[in-house]
């Protein structure tokens, strides 16, 4: 009876957290995605060089990956196929510990992505948390001719459910934007402010005099004193975005986004941007041309090429750089929209769901 009421507190741990971090990563496969391109780009120069033959089916393997979380635990609780569902469960927990080891030890991927953009841990915090999984799931593992042999037909069906709902949310997460956004560009988010720390960075600075080792608040003067590092505080005080920045030829014009009313039309991968819905951002623009909303192109590309698009658009507006990394943060569309007011994002738009010019004007109403 112990035994029994201990295995499944560890399958109500195990299956919760699974449907967890699952349903986090459901909400956006795309995300989920970019972090399996660095995983193979990592490993594609530092193991072997097959990796990157993967990259082009990050998003279906994401897509695959976070709707068998949730599933596996949904099964491990309802005790669905249990020996399938633990040997399932072991082998991805394997790999995860893999992952997020190799990410920890080599410093090469910093964020696991293990809650997605909701939960932020470090490579080492990652590791020890998958760590614990694994000693719980190798329990079930030992344990595994003393979980439910049989489940009832309402557990089988409630799991199909399951593994529908969470391939469809998966989709429309995809086709639209997250349905929660946790980044630092959601909407009514103040970039500019996002761009300070929230309050006055503390350091310690670690010298060394003698063979010993002395710390200070602040930087000593004493030209005796050998410095050794420089040690953060209050890491949570530190600019929630730390990388945003657009330009051209002309110069940096990151200031200038953030004054007046602006409609940004955002683009990670010209080579891989979708065409679709090109003619409504065209129609957009012309509808916009005499309004008091400045549109700008900004892409991840160079100068030349992106000149070139917009010449063969016929936009004439504003093209900007920034890098790839920082538009994937901003928008997970590709082209996506994004319109801000002194700064602060009003709205954010999948290219799926262009919207039309009055809709546009709207938000600089309310």
């Amino acid at each position: 009876m112990i035994k029994d009421g201990f295995l499944w507190v560890i399958r109500i741990l195990v299956g919760g957290l699974f449907i967890f971090s699952g349903l986090i990563k459901v909400n956006d496969p795309v995300g989920t995605s970019i972090k399996l391109e660095e995983y193979f780009d990592v490993f594609s120069n530092d193991i072997a060089g097959f990796f990157r033959y993967f990259e082009p089916f990050a998003l279906e393997l994401a897509v695959f990956l976070v709707v068998v979380e949730v599933v596996l635990g949904v099964m491990l609780i309802l005790g669905v196929k249990s020996r399938f569902t633990v040997w399932a469960l072991a082998l991805m927990i394997l790999f995860f510990t893999f992952l997020t080891f190799f990410s920890a030890y080599f410093n090469k991927v910093t964020d696991c992505g293990c809650f997605g953009d909701a939960i932020k841990l470090t490579p080492w915090q990652s590791f020890y948390k998958d760590l614990i999984l694994l000693v719980l799931i190798s329990i079930l593992f030992f344990f595994q001719m003393d979980l439910p042999k049989k489940s009832p037909k309402w557990a089988n069906v409630l799991t199909v459910i399951v593994s529908v709902l969470s391939l469809v949310l998966a989709v429309l997460a995809i086709r639209n934007l997250p349905f929660i956004d946790f980044r630092a560009y959601k909407v009514g988010v103040n970039i500019p402010k996002n761009m300070l720390p929230s309050s006055p960075l503390e350091y310690t600075y670690v010298m060394q005099k003698d063979g010993k080792l002395l710390s200070f608040d602040q930087y000593p003067n004493d030209e005796s004193l050998e410095f050794v590092e420089m040690n953060l505080n209050n890491p949570d005080a530190l600019p929630k975005i730390s990388d945003f920045a657009v330009w051209n030829d002309d110069g940096d014009f990151s200031e200038e986004l953030f004054t007046g009313n602006k409609a940004l039309i955002l683009v990670s991968n010209m080579g891989n941007m979708s065409e679709a819905h090109l003619a409504e951002i065209d129609q957009l623009i012309d509808d916009l041309s005499d309004s008091p909303i400045e549109i700008i192109f900004v892409a991840a590309a160079s100068q030349e090429v992106i000149t070139a698009f917009m010449q063969g658009r016929g936009w004439n507006i504003l093209g900007l750089q920034a890098d790839a990394t920082v538009v994937k943060t901003i928008i997970r569309a590709n082209p996506g929209l994004m319109f801000l007011k002194d700064g602060v994002v009003l709205a954010k738009f999948h290219h799926n769901n262009t919207p039309d010019a009055n809709a546009v004007l709207d938000l600089y109403i309310k």
